[in-house]
């Protein structure tokens, strides 16, 4: 019998496929190391840890982030400890790098082969930290950058082979590292996320949309700067006025993922109710859905506007291209890497909310001219992030480093 560890305090993230996939396979026996006592996978023994503590707030602010790593890898060896109490040595293990949560795998288990699942590399210049000149980050900001990223180099250099999911989010990483690290997408369900000219999806208030109708979409896991969520609201008064049958579907919460929450407001949807005048009686704001909510979501849509700094690409833009939507996009890297403009989507100026407009007023004015592009997209999905294409070359790296 041979066992796998998984690591990841926000269970399944990125392991959502291969942890099914081990749960249900003979001779193996899977392990989940998370902090969610809300999720399950089949055939997976989850093992949730706690922090025996929190960083202490009089922790220097460079040294925040390393003190919450130490905390998370501290936690994560002690039940790798107990484990190996029970007489349980990992053929491997698989962790995310991003919370410090395999910092001691490799001194619980020094022989087990550790698989780093590297997402995101921090950096003060050149990718998300200074991008946005509204929001230039403080020296103290840079200077913490540098300094948060040590534990990532500590489980970096542990590990026994290293991932990411896209060619930019590689590229972000130390020179050092980059011919280390491997490329393979998490991979996107083109079956279950597809076009369905018979879908309804059905607002709060009870109408009901159809392919048929004007629908503008939105999705994020939270309304924030890093998403693009000021600039597509800032164009939305445009498109409203350009559109009068338009409407808009805004699928996110109201917390914060990434960045900073705004000056004197407690949300960016708050701030921004505040400084944009538009017929809120067309823009609904759905928060977080169910699933398959979701997908009609997609489904519907005329235009699906995703916005990003250059950070890691969201899963939901390469889940609107397999749903067949036209997508406008914000012409940075993590994007740029997926969408070619007026090929397989239409890319424009993060920062401009006019272009935006103009984008999206001239796919509803028109959807037939768009037609070949929202194929095309679905198409650079099928071709390239087909989940069971990439699930293929995720087991490939498994057998690799087993062997």
């Amino acid at each position: 019998m041979k066992t796998i560890v998984f690591i990841h305090q926000n269970m399944p993230g990125q392991f959502k496929f291969l942890s099914r996939w081990f749960g249900q396979r003979d001779g193996w026996r899977a392990y989940f190391l998370t902090r969610r006592r809300d999720r399950q996978v089949e055939g997976v023994q989850r093992i949730t840890y706690d922090l025996h503590r929190q960083p202490k707030p009089e922790t220097h602010l460079y040294m925040r982030q390393m003190e919450a790593s130490v905390l998370h890898g501290q936690a994560v060896a002690r039940k790798l400890d107990e484990l190996r109490r029970h007489g349980i040595t990992p053929d491997v293990i698989m962790g995310h790098t991003g919370w410090g949560e395999t910092l001691y795998a490799k001194d619980v288990f020094p022989t087990s082969p550790l698989m780093a699942y590297s997402e995101f590399y921090y950096r003060a210049r050149g990718a998300d930290c200074d991008f946005d000149p509204t929001l230039p980050p403080s020296m103290d900001s840079v200077l913490q950058t540098r300094t948060r990223t040590a534990h990532m180099l500590l489980s970096m250099e542990a590990a026994d082979h290293i991932w990411t999911a896209t060619e930019w989010q590689r590229s972000v990483h130390p020179a050092a590292f980059k011919p280390l690290i491997e490329v393979c997408h998490e991979g996107i369900d083109t079956s279950l996320l597809k076009p369905d000219p018979n879908v309804r999806f059905v607002l709060p208030d009870q109408s009901v949309l159809t392919p048929e109708d004007e629908v503008i979409t939105y999705v994020a896991r939270n309304l924030e700067p890093y998403r693009g969520f000021p600039t597509f609201m800032r164009a939305l008064p445009l498109i409203l006025e350009r559109r009068p049958n338009a409407k808009v579907l805004v699928v996110g919460g109201d917390d914060i993922s990434y960045g900073k929450r705004p000056k004197d407001f407690k949300t960016w949807r708050e701030a921004m109710d505040v400084e944009v005048d538009y017929d809120r009686s067309r823009v609904h704001f759905l928060g977080g859905l169910m699933y398959g909510d979701y997908r009609r979501v997609l489904q519907i849509s005329s235009v699906h506007v995703y916005l990003t700094y250059p950070f890691v690409l969201s899963w939901s833009m390469l889940e609107a291209m397999s749903s067949g939507c036209l997508i406008v996009g914000s012409r940075t890297p993590p994007v740029e890497e997926v969408i070619e403009d007026g090929v397989n989507g239409l890319l424009v100026d993060f920062f401009a909310p006019e272009d935006v407009a103009d984008r999206v007023c001239a796919v509803l004015q028109d959807p037939g001219a768009f037609a070949p592009l929202r194929r095309a997209a679905r198409e650079t999905v099928r071709q390239r992030y087909e989940l069971q294409d990439c699930f293929a070359r995720q087991k490939a790296m498994i057998a690799k480093v087993l062997n």
